[in-house]
């Protein structure tokens, strides 16, 4: 019988409950919807030190992630655009994504994986997705059709319920891809 589809999600800041964390948790809320089973790991659980692939200790946090990710089949990153890139909290965390160089399935290979961007206008989230996407195909990832791009700072009802459909049709496409692929994994 084949396992629930297992689906990580990073993202947000280091301020409590952050537009980026609220969009990447609407992600995995639907994902749960579709039958996923679904682990958040954002805010002060990506406080972790900069990745050194020569340091001979993880700190707890840094060891969740690396477990969370190689037992993944989705994964869902969602980084705030800072300086029109992603944030150095999202590019860390995902920098530890090489303690599984080793693993059968390496970085995040055969993993689908969607992605959100948020900034203060809708051009700085498109070069934030950008280097998302450039990021999860270096880790071997399988980045899902559509990406989730919207202004952070406009709050209007049309916009947000508009935002919502994009943030579950993310979901949608990290569903399909993922039990697409789950079983066929080594």
């Amino acid at each position: 019988m084949s396992r629930q589809a297992r689906i990580i999600g990073i993202g947000g800041t280091l301020r409590r409950e952050s537009t980026t964390e609220r969009a990447v948790s609407e992600v995995l809320a639907h994902a749960r919807d579709l039958g996923a089973e679904t682990v958040l790991i954002a805010g002060p659980s990506l406080d972790m030190p900069f990745y050194s692939a020569d340091a001979g200790f993880r700190t707890p946090e840094a060891q969740r992630l690396v477990e969370a990710l190689r037992s993944a089949d989705g994964v869902v990153i969602g980084s705030p655009g800072y300086h029109g890139g992603v944030s150095g909290l999202i590019k860390n965390a995902l920098d530890y994504a090489e303690d599984l160089r080793d693993d059968p399935r390496p970085y995040l290979d055969g993993r689908a994986v969607g992605l959100v961007a948020s900034a203060a206008g809708e051009q700085a989230a498109m070069t934030t997705l950008g280097m998302l996407r450039d990021i999860t195909h270096a880790l071997r990832g399988i980045p899902t059709p559509y990406g989730c791009v919207f202004n952070s700072l406009d709050r209007s009802a049309g916009v947000q319920e508009a935002t919502r459909a994009k943030l579950r049709l993310v979901a949608t496409q990290v569903m399909r891809i993922a039990v697409a692929f789950k079983d066929a994994a080594p």
